[in-house]
């Protein structure tokens, strides 16, 4: 099973890119798409498919903002739309297909995290967030096997993005941040970063600022992820951040699972 997830910075934009080009060559099974930017009425008329795979969609209350998206090859046997919290429903953050059997419960999901870069509101907002998001992800671990892709909007280690020390005072890497990862990614009841369980050099980023020489110079932050419960996470054969093309700001990045859905 190969699984992209990227974050789009608007639907429209990555498709004029060449986004939709690019992916069916991919040949993948599943894409998580984050910060659709855009309503039901354009996503579903002109975005709701490609290549025999089938989108579903959670949008925003507001207009150009935020919004998730997941395409999958097989039908699922169930969508959740949303995640129970009403005031980050309304924003649009999570995709749920189920793809459940007698005998097995897997979800793929995704996800897209609060940015708190834009001011302490959405900061406070994004605190607010994970508080939110670690009990529904710790129940649904306790249930079902799944794979969250998401940007995350937090560099979790050092190693994750290049000007470490620089931010440790800003959104993304605070202390608080990357402690709530730590603890969502304890080994004993946690999720797996999986693409660290496959790579752990440095200089691997996914995100990078329209300000300065960013790209150029590769001043990245690694902000998108596959997380997935342990069963999952070690059936995690590849990976790859693919950097030829640019779709958006934010670099797809594509695991391949030994995982048949």
């Amino acid at each position: 099973m190969r699984f992209i997830t990227l974050n789009l910075n608007g639907i429209r934009s990555a498709a004029n890119k060449g986004l939709f080009d690019w992916l069916p060559p991919q040949e993948a099974d599943v894409v998580g798409v984050q910060e659709l930017k855009a309503q039901a009425d354009v996503v579903e008329s002109q975005f709701s498919g490609y290549d025999k795979l089938t989108g579903h969609f959670h949008y925003a209350q507001k207009k150009g903002y935020s919004g998730v998206g997941l395409y999958t090859r097989e039908a699922p046997s169930d969508v959740i739309v949303g995640f129970g919290s009403e005031e980050f429903d309304n924003e649009g953050r999570w995709i749920e297909k189920r793809f459940d059997k007698p005998g097995r419960k897997l979800s793929l999901i995704s996800c897209y995290f609060p940015s708190g870069s834009s001011g302490e509101d959405r900061q406070a907002a994004k605190f607010r967030f994970l508080e939110a998001m670690y009990p529904y992800l710790m129940s649904l671990r306790a249930e079902r096997e799944f794979i969250l892709v998401a940007d995350i909007n937090i560099a979790h280690k050092e190693i994750d993005l290049r000007n470490w020390k620089s931010n440790q005072k800003n959104s993304g890497f605070l202390p608080e941040e990357r402690a709530w990862m730590t603890r969502l990614l304890e080994v004993e009841t946690g999720l797996v970063d999986v693409f660290r369980l496959l790579n752990d050099k440095p200089d691997q980023y996914t995100w990078w600022s329209n300000r300065g020489q960013a790209w150029a110079k590769n001043v990245g932050w690694r902000l998108d992820y596959h997380l997935a419960t342990p069963g999952l996470a070690h059936l995690a054969r590849r990976e790859a951040i693919y950097l030829d093309q640019r779709f958006s700001d934010h670099a797809p990045l594509t695991i391949d699972y030994d995982l048949t859905i």
